[in-house]
């Protein structure tokens, strides 16, 4: 059985399996479920409430003290969210990211204050350029043990590591580091009841949705315009909606 098994065995989500949802337009829910969105959120941005919780839930883990320095590790689309929550809350943010396109994506969004292709720059000095201690938390949303590195590397003595991304393989972590740093290594998955936060957080302005939805499809064109670019061209794509019907595109 392989990790990510059995880090879900005995929980589930809405739409990731069973109980309902296979790409129907609607599907019923228990009201715990239920979210209620204000008149000002339309229902193709509320889409995003669910992936923007995650990174919502990622940096309430990282218990961050007021304006913070942060460093989010991968721009993809929970890296940008994380990302956006963390400068909506008034933290400095730095994006490390090596593809270009990704990182033009997070400068279009505004999501970050600072830029850098980990390939061409040493990341843990541009950190110590900005705050010379280092960040005070540092999320890793790519799943790769340079990713990882670059984390423990750029946080300050007594900073923070949020393992956002879910790996499929172990990772190795160096220990020396995470002791004398007197490091926090975190664990974070999807959300604990932060959709309202979230929620308030969009309907306020303080964060823009329309701008992470890359495509909006309807089911003909599943996996031409859906699947095959999220496989072969993800660094396009942020998220994309599927409606079956075309009524909610």
């Amino acid at each position: 059985m392989s990790s990510f098994s059995l880090i879900f065995q005995g929980s589930n989500f809405i739409g990731l399996g069973g109980n309902g949802g296979g790409l129907a337009e609607k599907i019923s829910v228990d009201e715990r479920w239920v979210h209620k969105i204000p008149d000002n959120l339309p229902l193709d941005e509320a889409a995003l409430i669910e992936p923007l919780s995650v990174g919502y839930h990622a940096v309430e883990r990282a218990n961050l003290s007021e304006k913070s320095t942060v460093l989010v590790v991968g721009a993809g689309p929970i890296g940008l969210l994380t990302a956006a929550v963390a400068k909506a809350q008034g933290h400095t943010v730095i994006i490390s990211e090596p593809s270009g396109l990704r990182r033009k994506k997070a400068q279009e969004a505004q999501v970050a204050d600072y830029f850098f292709n980990p390939i061409e720059d040493d990341i843990q000095a541009k950190v110590h350029e900005i705050n010379e201690k280092g960040v005070d938390a540092a999320f890793e949303c790519t799943s790769v043990q340079p990713g990882f590195d670059a984390c423990l590397d750029a946080i300050r003595m007594g900073g923070t590591v949020v393992i956002v991304a879910i790996w499929g393989k172990p990772a190795s972590v160096d220990m020396a580091k995470l002791v004398i740093k007197e490091a926090n290594l975190l664990g974070t998955i999807a959300y604990n009841n932060t959709h309202p936060k979230t929620i308030d957080l969009v309907s306020t302005g303080k964060i823009k949705l329309d701008q992470f939805i890359t495509a909006k499809i309807g089911l003909d064109d599943l996996i031409d315009k859906g699947f095959d670019t999220l496989i072969h061209h993800n660094e396009t794509a942020v998220k994309s909606l599927v409606s079956p019907t075309g009524k909610g595109l």
